[in-house]
């Protein structure tokens, strides 16, 4: 975002505030956030502005337990997607000319300005002998962390541990008699309710911002955070708030403010906090052994579309759509199958698919779970032994063992094979099992995600065990018609949908 829009937009919210509270008839208690409330109104009537919230009081009993980092690196600042140091806030020469005239008025301090390889942020303290919480990106790959208490003093903190999927790290100062923030049940965090925010802004130290709870549960557009059912609010989050709390009207913390969606990079409304109940099981885990580990089922998932729910014979849409299981997994041993549909787990429904990384992944590996799905029209329920999450693990080259010989084309840009015996044996199959693909020559079954090694095993539900039989089940369909094909690699077993051209 340019700077010169930062500033229009909040002069404008400033001016709108100062016309909504010069209405306000009788101040509130401070404690109190008020609630709109009121009588029905004629048509021809407005109806009157009530009080509005004051959580002064609030703010001055919170405040010192938020504290300030500064992240330390000896190599230059981290960049973000727009090129700025992660956390830092902005220098002279980002600021538009009015905004510099004004900062630049006697008595008037400057923001604090970043020095190199310093990254900025937020945190909180959690209990009085100095465990601090704050984001994994606030702190990660540098060399040494400062923080700052609001009465000023500084420690140098010891990195407890810090776990980037969950994007929470704990640190430790050497104090005691600290003041803290109590942890809320994020679980009983409601949609429409009054949440504020204290931080460092662009380097302004302990700013308050207010809004209300937008969402509950929703994914990150960062694949590694799927984990995390992160709280939605309209609260004003900026560079610098990161790692800060939020907190509800009581002054207990439901969330750590981690992410914001902008295409500009500045605050756009929508912001994202990391549930305290997701949190304070990873501070568990780190105070523990310094890692956080997570349950596996091995399953790629999606949404369900609205086509498949007739054709899949839901009773209704909604749940986890298997488009692949992985090889080895706990979901393969306890015969999940691509095409399968997860509706709930531990008897917690799955509305969409979404909701199950995070699910599965506040359970400890080599704990039994109850999945129930739907296959074929009919629901069942399987226990599942769940496994680790290996965070490490990349996707082997599944064109490895790809087999040298002639092969036959087809209309969905397909060329295929005979598999040939070794990936029979490292893939598990039969000899009356699959055809193996040699080449893609179609950009559409590219871009599904399909690649020379690849072993088919199924057009339709038709299993296909040799080249002919291959061509043969692909007659059936004809210019326009949707192909489902059960593909097989060195890492999962999974559903393709083609179109024939």
């Amino acid at each position: 975002m340019k700077p010169v829009s930062r500033f229009v937009l909040g002069f404008s919210t400033c001016a709108l505030l100062v016309a909504c509270f010069s209405q306000v008839q009788q101040p509130v208690q401070a404690s109190d956030a008020t609630v709109f409330a009121g009588q029905a109104a004629s048509n021809n009537a407005a109806l009157p502005l009530v009080n509005l919230p004051d959580f002064s009081v609030l703010v001055e009993r919170t405040g010192p337990a938020v504290v300030n980092i500064e992240a330390i690196a000896k190599e230059p600042a981290r960049k973000t997607a727009s090129g700025e140091p992660s956390g830092t806030p902005p220098g002279n020469e980002d600021m538009p000319e009015l905004f510099k005239r004004f900062f630049g008025q006697p008595g008037v301090p400057m923001p604090q300005q970043p020095r190199s390889g310093i990254s900025y942020g937020s945190g909180f303290i959690i209990s009085s002998d100095g465990y601090v919480l704050t984001n994994h990106h606030v702190i990660a790959d540098t060399d040494e962390v400062i923080v700052r208490l609001a009465d000023r003093r500084e420690f140098k903190a010891k990195v407890i541990g810090s776990d980037e999927m969950s994007d929470v790290a704990l640190l430790k100062v050497q104090a005691t008699n600290l003041p803290v923030l109590q942890i809320a049940d994020s679980k009983k965090v409601k949609p429409g309710q009054w949440v504020i925010a204290i931080g460092s802004p662009f380097g302004f130290d302990h700013s308050v911002t207010a809004g209300i709870v937008s969402g509950l549960g929703r994914p990150s557009i960062d694949g590694s955070q799927r984990y995390v059912p992160f709280i939605q609010t309209d609260v004003a989050i900026n560079r610098g708030n990161s790692g800060g709390p939020l907190l509800n009207t009581a002054g207990e913390v439901v969330g750590i403010n981690s992410q914001i969606f902008s295409n500009s990079g500045g605050y756009m409304g929508v912001s994202f906090a990391i549930p305290m109940e997701v949190a304070m099981n990873a501070v568990q885990q780190l105070k523990q052994s310094g890692k956080v580990t997570r349950g596996q089922l091995g399953v790629q998932i999606r949404d369900v579309s609205r086509e498949e729910v007739a054709e899949l014979n839901l009773p209704r849409p909604g749940g986890a759509f298997v488009s692949g299981v992985m090889n080895g997994s706990a979901a393969q041993k306890a015969g999940i199958l691509p095409g399968d549909v997860i509706t709930g787990l531990n008897g917690r429904e799955i509305a969409q698919s979404s909701m199950l990384p995070p699910m599965v992944g506040a359970l400890p590996p080599g704990v039994k779970v109850n999945v129930d799905l739907y296959r074929d029209g009919k629901s069942k329920t399987v226990v599942v032994q769940l496994t680790a999450l290996d965070e490490t693990a990349a996707a082997p080259n599944p064109g490895s063992n790809r087999r040298p010989e002639t092969p036959s084309a087809n209309a969905l840009g397909l060329s295929v094979t005979a598999v040939d015996a070794k990936t029979r044996v490292q893939l598990g199959l039969s000899e009356a099992e699959g055809v193996q693909i040699a080449r893609v020559t179609s950009p559409m079954a590219s871009q599904a995600g399909l690649s020379a090694g690849d072993v088919i095993l199924q057009v339709g539900r038709q299993s296909v065990g040799n080249v002919a039989e291959f061509n043969s089940a692909l007659k059936a369909y004809k210019s326009g018609d949707r192909v489902r094909l059960l593909v097989r690699n060195n890492q999962s077993t999974g559903l393709v949908t083609l179109e024939v051209p």
